[in-house]
């Protein structure tokens, strides 16, 4: 049995057991985690695709470690500018191992049991809260949502409570050229989206420009 699941922002093939490295997670090393953007399940032979992701179904795994990647050098150069620029980047990465794969609620491909006393432990611990699309918020795509996950701002709780100040250092201090972005609105944004009131998110972006209030 495998999964097509959606982690940080990246794609991958995962199946019980197996050892990933995604982008940084906000989570501690040891924690349970869950991940509901399954796009599709083999479950036996049988296929399972999303419209976008699988109802009900969702992958869980551990936090093994926190490290850097490999470095990576960027150069830019201009001809007859005399323009030359060479810069080293080592992406922040997260090691996780998926302990199963769940269908409908029913977990299957689990780990393999565990004495009494560590089951009842476990299901005590609280469940480890999921990351949001943070792309919904106006203003925020693909590279900077990378870029907030990277800092540990992975739900629109968390971008909420953030100060404009703070996510304006991150979108500064990221490779990708994101210092154009106003994260002004960003916070307003994502309180309307962390309460659920989706329709006052969408009257509010009517009124903004590129996540700018006009």
């Amino acid at each position: 049995m495998y999964a097509i699941v959606e982690i940080a922002g990246q794609q991958f093939k995962v199946s019980k057991d197996l050892k990933v490295y995604v982008n940084r997670l906000a989570d501690k090393e040891g924690d349970a985690i869950s991940f509901a953007k399954v796009l599709l399940l083999d479950d036996a032979g049988t296929i399972t695709l999303g419209a976008p992701a699988v109802e009900g179904a969702s992958v869980e795994a551990t936090v093994l470690q926190h490290l850097k990647g490999d470095k990576v050098i960027v150069f830019k150069k201009k001809r007859r500018k005399g323009y030359k620029k060479r810069n080293g980047h080592r992406q922040y990465l997260t090691q996780i191992q998926i302990s199963g794969i769940s269908v409908g609620g029913t977990k299957k491909a689990t780990a393999k049991s565990e004495p009494k006393a560590e089951k009842t432990a476990e299901a005590k611990a609280p469940k480890a809260k999921k990351s949001d699309d943070l792309t919904l918020v106006e203003g925020i795509g693909p590279k900077a949502a990378e870029a907030l996950t990277e800092a540990g701002i992975t739900t629109f709780s968390k971008l909420a409570k953030a100060k404009v100040e703070a996510v304006k250092e991150i979108l500064d201090a990221s490779t990708s050229q994101l210092s154009h972005l106003d994260p002004t609105t960003w916070p307003q944004q994502a309180q309307l989206a962390a309460d659920g009131k989706m329709d006052e998110l969408k009257k509010l972006q009517d009124e903004l420009n590129g996540g700018r209030a006009v």
